[in-house]
């Protein structure tokens, strides 16, 4: 689980490159969007099908009984594959706390050899509790010089409340540097259920 302790940290872009890196390194990963409140991945990263068709995700799949196999998506990296959250939802506590998203969870994890998940931040609502005590292991971004010790020691508290261990802190925006990231190296996405390297697979 990747998750901060306020808005506008950068735990979006550290999970996106830590799921990146992992699938570059020919680590089978899945990114999961788990931030159903207020996700901006679909819109900042530009996820699209290649096919046209409607975005489907997390949301979705535990409330809409769409297929999964319709709702994650591959991309152009080879081990690299998204489960988008394409619908926020107003109150999606009842969604985590579901037994069909603790199963998926199960699922993954035997399918994939990492499975991040981007979650809202600790210290505005409770979806980090009740998505870490499913987790191996929480990674804490932490912007520099804005993100107070107490709030950092509040956010620990509360992983461990959800028993779910702290694996370390990122220090984000450290440093120089303008803050500024840019997105190039995605390509499209596109479910990989409807391509053909699936279909020569099966």
């Amino acid at each position: 689980m990747i998750v901060s302790s306020e808005p506008n940290e950068g735990k979006s872009f550290v999970a996106m490159n830590l799921w990146r890196q992992m699938a570059l390194a020919g680590e089978k990963s899945l990114l999961i969007d788990a931030d159903m409140r207020k996700s901006v991945m679909i819109d900042q990263y530009g996820i699209k099908r290649e096919d046209g068709k409607e975005v489907w995700g997390l949301s979705h799949y535990l409330s809409d009984n769409k297929k999964l196999v319709d709702c994650i998506l591959s991309t152009d990296l080879e081990n690299g594959d998204l489960l988008p959250n394409a619908n926020n939802t107003v109150n999606p506590s009842m969604l985590l706390d579901s037994a069909k998203f603790a199963s998926l969870l199960d699922e993954m994890a035997k399918e994939y050899r990492y499975v991040f998940l981007d979650v809202p931040p600790l210290g505005l609502v409770s979806d980090g509790e009740r998505v870490g005590h499913l987790c191996d292991g929480a990674i804490l971004v932490v912007r520099s010089g804005v993100t107070g010790r107490g709030i950092v020691r509040d956010s620990v508290s509360q992983l461990q409340r959800a028993g779910c261990p702290l694996l370390g802190i990122v220090l984000n925006r450290a440093g120089g540097g303008s803050g500024k990231y840019y997105h190039k190296y995605y390509g499209k996405y596109y479910s990989r259920y409807y391509s053909d390297e699936y279909y020569s697979k099966s």
